[in-house]
């Protein structure tokens, strides 16, 4: 093996690795969010999987697209609001998991300052 196709290999594998740390990353901030939210269930481990997979790549679409990170502490109000929306929206892809208008606003707070002293959720 060359060692550009070296390279390229571990390049790969580190890429599947930055995703399975952000999506761990970003179901811990989750459930920390959920537990201190009024208002925000989730029922089980693996709603909470589930919905950090679909959390993570509404984030990638709505980053690919427009090119807003949604997080409070990124992008000012237009963070917020979309992390409250996001937040929202995954409701109506993920069985087991709930939450309001008002708990999401407080849980894209409360998402901003837990993600903010969690490593390793940073974009790809």
């Amino acid at each position: 093996m060359s060692e550009a196709q070296g390279n390229q290999t571990h390049a790969g594998g580190s890429t599947v690795w930055q995703i399975i740390g952000r999506l761990v990353a970003s179901a811990v901030v989750l459930a920390i969010t959920a537990f201190f939210t009024p208002g925000f269930t989730i029922n089980s481990f693996w709603t909470l999987a589930i919905a950090a997979v679909v959390l993570t790549v509404i984030d990638y679409l709505v980053i690919k697209f427009t090119g807003l990170h949604a997080s409070p502490f990124g992008k000012g109000f237009v963070g917020f609001a979309l992390a409250a929306i996001v937040l929202y929206v995954t409701q109506f892809f993920v069985a087991g998991y709930s939450i309001s208008w008002m708990a999401a606003i407080i849980g894209a707070l409360i998402y901003g300052v837990v993600d903010y002293f969690i490593p390793g959720n940073q974009s790809m």
